[in-house]
């Protein structure tokens, strides 16, 4: 590729000493390099006097000019960068005026944010999904049903709009329905597959600390105590 990047390069050279102007640097004179025209007497009669000399010597130019053509290339590309965009959960959050179903999820957990991403994608269309964050200093156990951390961390947990709390396979079942992906999970609906499938998740999430390269539950739980003054009772389970 490089290669062929210098031979385009050379060329667009030799043909702009020639004074052919190809389109390319018409489009955009100001990549191409500047050399005299043939129109000029003078540059006729030192290339007609000193051909393999002048021949050269323009190849030279174009070996720069072609240095600097990749450096203003690499400039271009590099602005034309899209950043990445943010996600849009945190302000999904915000529109709970018609939502369906609220969906906890982990914000911690990367391979759990590439779904919550997607579905906060899909909700830009529907708006039935309110997206709260377990691991947020803001979650509140009393807003969710009395979901604390520790529970909504063992597994996925969403909640209806007239209270009903849904988990595991249903769950997912349930958030792919309000954003038109019910097809995805529709299988799970007979009683056979479900199982089936809440076996498989179970495994997932019993080990999904350990498969995203995180702390076990019980460390991190013990962190969020130390650095946020949680209050637990005799049984060792954290208000939240």
């Amino acid at each position: 590729m490089a290669l062929r990047m210098r031979a385009a390069a050379a060329a667009v050279c030799v043909e702009s000493s020639r004074g052919r102007n190809p389109r390319f640097l018409s489009l955009y004179p100001h990549l191409g390099p500047k050399f005299p025209s043939s129109a000029s007497p003078s540059f006729d009669r030192r290339i007609s006097s000193h051909p393999q000399k002048q021949v050269g010597s323009v190849y030279e130019k174009c070996d720069k000019s072609f240095a600097t053509f990749k450096h203003r290339i690499r400039a271009i590309n590099t602005e034309a960068e899209v950043e990445p965009k943010a996600s849009s959960v945190k302000e999904d959050e915000k529109l709970s005026d018609n939502w369906k179903i609220k969906m906890l999820y982990d914000g911690e957990c990367p391979l759990c944010m590439r779904e919550v991403n997607m579905l906060s994608e899909r909700n830009k269309l529907y708006g039935t999904i309110k997206f709260v964050d377990i691991s947020s200093d803001e979650y509140s156990a009393e807003e969710n049903q009395g979901i604390d951390y520790k529970t909504a961390m063992g597994r996925i947990h969403a909640i209806e709009s007239d209270g009903t709390i849904v988990t595991d396979v249903e769950a997912f079942r349930r958030l792919y329905e309000e954003v038109g992906l019910g097809w995805v999970y529709a299988v799970t609906k007979y009683k056979p597959i479900a199982v089936i499938a809440n076996a498989v998740y179970a495994v997932w999430a019993k080990y999904r600390m350990q498969i995203t390269g995180r702390p076990s539950l019980e460390d991190v739980l013990e962190a969020r105590m130390k650095n946020k003054g949680e209050v637990c009772n005799d049984s060792k389970a954290c208000k939240m």
